[in-house]
C-alpha cells in the first residue's frame, strides 16, 4: 500500500543529521585557539574530531542493527546523545568536559546518519524517497557548513564558550524537532528472513557499492584534510585554504540537493559516478601541475560539486535493494567510506611535503573506482526492473 509522505520527518532528520556535523567540525576552524584556551596541544584538540570516524568504523555495524531492529527508538537516541553530547561540553571549562562530549556525540553519529535511508523507506511514499535521500544526505554537509561558519564568527579564545553554547542550542532544539515529527504510526517493515548483517553483505551490490565508496570519501577526506597544507607551497594562506574548503562543501550542499534527483529520474546513475570520479580526477592533476589560490577556488570547489552527490546516489540504491535490512546496508556503506577516508588521509599525510605527488595520487584515486563504477550499470538496471515488479 502507497503510503502518504510525511516531509516533517525529513525535516527534524535533516536537523539532527547537520547538528553531529555541527559538533564534529566545530573546532576545526579554531584549533589553535581552543589549544591555547584549554592548554593542551593542538594534536589534542585535532582528536575532538578524530574521534569521529574512529568509532563509527567500530560502531556502523552495531548500529545499523539497531535500526533495523528498532528504527525509531534508535535513531531518537542517535538524537539525544547528540544534544547530550553538546551540552556536557558546557559543564565545565575543561579539556576533559569536552572530549567527553565529542565521544557521547560520536557514538550517536552512527545512530543518525546510517538513518538516511530508513527515514525515507517509513516516512516517504516510494516517488519521493530519492528526493528524501537527497536532502537528508545534503543536510549533513549542511551541518559542515554551519560549524565552518560559527567558527569563522567566533575566532577568539574568549568567544569559543558563546559559540559551544549556540551549537548546544542547537543540537536540542533539533532533537526535540524530531520527535514531535516522527510520532505516530510507522510505515510497516518486515525484519529480514536472515540477519540484518547476512542479508546486507550477502548481496553482491552492496558489496560493490562498499569498495566504491572506499574511493570517494577517501578523497574527499584527503582533500578536506590537507587542502591547505599542500597548497601552502604555492602562497595559499590559511584563510583563502578555509575559504575554498568552505565553498566545496557549499557546493557539495547544492549538488546532493539537487544532482541525484535529476540522475534517478533519468536513470543515470552509473554514468554520474563515471563523470564525478573522471572530473575529479582531473581536478586534482590541474592541482598537481598548477597549484595556486584561482586553481584551488575553481578545481577544489568543482570537486565538491560533482563528488559529494555521489553518497546520496549510492545511498538511494542501497535503500531501494535492501529495504528490510538498510540500517545496516547503510552502515556497511558509511562504514567503508570512513576506512577509505582514514586510510587515504594517511597515504597523503605521508606527501604532504610533497605536492605534486600528494594530488596525483589523489587523481589516481579516482580514477581506480571508474571501471567499478562503469560496472554498476547492468545490476543498477536489474535493481531497477525488480522495484517496477
Amino acid at each position: 500500500m502507497q503510503i502518504r509522505s510525511r516531509w516533517s520527518a525529513i525535516v527534524g532528520y535533516s536537523l539532527v543529521g547537520a547538528a553531529t556535523q555541527l559538533v564534529w567540525l566545530n573546532f576545526a576552524g579554531v584549533t589553535t585557539v581552543a589549544a591555547s584556551r584549554y592548554g593542551v596541544s593542538e594534536s589534542a584538540i585535532g582528536w575532538l574530531a578524530q574521534v569521529f570516524p574512529l568509532l563509527y568504523v567500530v560502531l556502523a555495524i552495531p548500529c545499523g542493527l539497531v535500526l533495523d531492529r528498532w528504527f525509531r527508538g534508535g535513531l531518537l537516541a542517535g538524537a539525544v546523545l547528540t544534544a547530550l553530547g553538546a551540552v556536557v561540553r558546557l559543564i565545565g571549562d575543561d579539556f576533559g568536559w569536552l572530549l567527553a562530549g565529542q565521544i557521547l556525540a560520536s557514538i550517536a553519529q552512527p545512530l543518525v546518519l546510517n538513518a538516511v535511508t530508513g527515514i525515507t523507506g517509513r516516512y516517504l511514499s516510494e516517488k519521493d524517497r530519492p528526493t528524501g535521500i537527497a536532502i537528508g544526505t545534503a543536510s549533513i554537509f549542511a551541518g559542515m557548513v554551519i560549524a565552518f561558519l560559527l567558527s569563522a564568527v567566533f575566532t577568539t579564545s574568549a568567544s569559543i564558550p558563546a559559540m559551544l553554547a549556540l551549537s548546544a542550542t542547537f543540537c536540542v532544539l533539533a532533537a526535540i524537532v524530531l520527535a514531535i515529527a516522527v510520532r505516530g504510526p510507522l510505515e510497516p517493515h518486515t525484519s529480514p528472513d536472515r540477519g540484518a548483517l547476512a542479508a546486507a553483505w550477502g548481496d553482491p551490490l552492496i558489496r560493490r557499492l562498499c569498495v566504491l565508496a572506499i574511493f570517494p570519501f577517501g578523497v574527499f577526506v584527503a582533500m578536506s584534510t590537507f587542502a591547505q597544507a599542500l597548497l601552502e607551497p604555492a602562497g595559499v594562506g590559511g584563510g583563502t585554504a578555509s575559504t575554498i574548503l568552505l565553498l566545496q562543501v557549499i557546493a557539495g550542499v547544492v549538488g546532493s540537493a539537487t544532482i541525484p534527483i535529476l540522475v534517478v529520474r533519468r536513470r543515470a546513475e552509473s554514468g554520474l559516478l563515471v563523470t564525478s570520479l573522471t572530473v575529479t580526477a582531473a581536478a586534482c592533476v590541474l592541482l598537481a601541475l598548477a597549484p595556486g589560490a584561482v586553481v584551488g577556488f575553481v578545481a577544489i570547489t568543482v570537486i565538491g560539486l560533482v563528488l559529494l552527490p555521489a553518497l546520496p546516489i549510492v545511498l538511494e540504491l542501497v535503500e531501494r535493494r535492501t529495504g528490510e535490512a538498510e540500517g545496516t546496508a547503510a552502515g556497511l556503506i558509511w562504514m567503508a567510506g570512513n576506512l577509505g577516508g582514514l586510510v587515504v588521509a594517511v597515504v597523503v599525510g605521508l606527501l604532504v611535503d610533497h605536492p605534486l605527488a600528494a594530488f596525483l595520487v589523489l587523481a589516481a584515486i579516482a580514477l581506480i573506482a571508474v571501471p567499478g563504477a562503469r560496472a554498476l550499470r547492468a545490476p543498477i538496471a536489474a535493481v531497477r526492473s525488480q522495484s517496477q515488479l
